[in-house]
């Protein structure tokens, strides 16, 4: 029993394959720039002595299609995958699923539809999910192919967390509210947080941290999402590598009338050239970081914002929840860069948050405290683990 998880983005496909029994991953890698005339496919696998390999090679393809069975094929040679038949399902990451998914759903004709309704809500997304769907359900048509939304997890939230305050029609008829991502994401860590505290996931209540390049917050009640940052779409709430997150709506008209910008041009702006890159010219924390050490102001700014608005949202998601067992932090940054969380952290003392200096700048890896002793809230460090938590729900959804 092997479970294949695909994150299928516009021009690149993400690969995993899993042994059910153990979930063991066999293999992984990707292959980038499909449609740009040449690409590369990235392979990692345990061979028979159990040593890791590494292998890129060249592998330009034209589709999804060309792309999906140059994966194939590299699985075949390496003895991964022999055929069809070893596989239990095939597992999709799918951004959007809108109000319509609660749960991960075996993809049929009316979940496919779905999926394309959804696509004005996640345009730079969807369409690159469903393309996954679609060729894999086109070269493995008696495997099960199951869709995990990213939305899921969040369908949770309470109304007064995910209406806004417009007028009712535009929820009724248009769905305009907030739905939430990165929830196999929060979902994942929390259950790995509720293990390291020695509770099953629904006795805690958790603040999760997602910090990469985007970057969402959750409050998670008894194993629930009762609130999350983004909303939607994944523009609002934390600082990003380059979308701006919460800001006044009324930018969009300023911005409109007195620079004569259109609406496609303000998508542009406040998605791609906003956030960190447009605080400081650069979206990568580590480098950001390192121009903060040598002086540059501007990196300095950014580090002060990214900060100053996670820190706005412990202390949000703190009073919704009344009492919280533990802060977690995941993703990129929030894995990697200790200063990113000792100044998230900073002044929260008073609410039981009280971080080690020295563990929280150790050079170390996987799951860890980086509380004070005596902490009365933990504060924890857990890499996440999405494809993973895609293939346990995948074969869930197949039984």
């Amino acid at each position: 029993m092997k479970i294949l998880v695909l994150n299928s983005g516009s021009s690149s496909i993400k690969y995993q394959l899993f042994r059910c029994a153990d979930w063991q991953v066999l293999a992984a890698g990707a292959i980038e720039r499909i449609g740009e005339g040449h690409g590369e496919l990235t392979l990692t696998w345990m061979d028979g002595s159990g040593t890791w390999r590494n292998e890129r090679t060249d592998a330009p393809s034209a589709t999804h299609h060309d792309g999906l069975k140059r994966i194939i094929a590299s699985l075949r040679g390496i003895g991964a995958l022999a055929d069809a038949s070893e596989l239990t399902a095939v597992g999709h990451r799918v951004v959007h699923g809108g109000e319509g998914f609660h749960t991960p759903t075996v993809v049929d004709d009316d979940v496919i539809a779905a999926i394309r309704q959804m696509i004005p809500l996640a345009p730079l997304h969807n369409p690159a999910n469903l393309d996954g769907i679609l060729v894999a359900r086109a070269l493995f048509p008696t495997v099960p192919q199951v869709a995990v939304f990213d939305t899921a997890f969040h369908q949770t939230m309470p109304r007064t967390a995910y209406r806004y305050a417009i007028p009712d029609y535009l929820y009724r008829e248009h769905r305009v509210r907030r739905y939430g991502f990165h929830g196999t994401s929060h979902q994942f860590v929390g259950q790995r947080a509720a293990a390291w505290l020695g509770r099953s996931f629904g006795q805690v209540n958790l603040i999760t941290l997602h910090l990469g390049n985007g970057a969402s917050a959750t409050a998670i009640r008894r194993g629930s999402s009762i609130d999350t940052s983004m909303g939607m779409t994944p523009l609002e709430g934390l600082v990003m590598g380059t979308r701006c997150g919460d800001i006044d709506p009324a930018v969009h008209f300023y911005l409109g009338e007195h620079l004569g910008l259109d609406n496609q041009t303000l998508e542009e702006l406040l998605n791609r050239q906003s956030g960190l890159l447009g605080l400081c010219g650069v979206n990568d924390m580590r480098q950001i970081l390192r121009l903060a050490e040598d002086g540059d102001s501007n990196a300095e700014l950014a580090i002060g914002i990214t900060c100053h608005r996670i820190r706005k949202y412990i202390g949000a998601y703190y009073a919704e929840l009344g009492t919280v067992d533990a802060i977690v932090f995941t993703g990129g940054i929030g894995e990697n860069a200790a200063e990113i969380r000792a100044r998230a952290c900073a002044g929260l003392e008073r609410l039981g948050i009280e971080i080690d200096a020295t563990a929280n700048s150790a050079a170390a890896s996987g799951e860890r405290s980086i509380a004070r002793p005596g902490s009365a809230v933990q504060v924890l460090v857990i890499p996440t683990n999405e494809e993973l938590q895609i293939a346990r729900e995948a074969l869930e959804a197949v039984g």
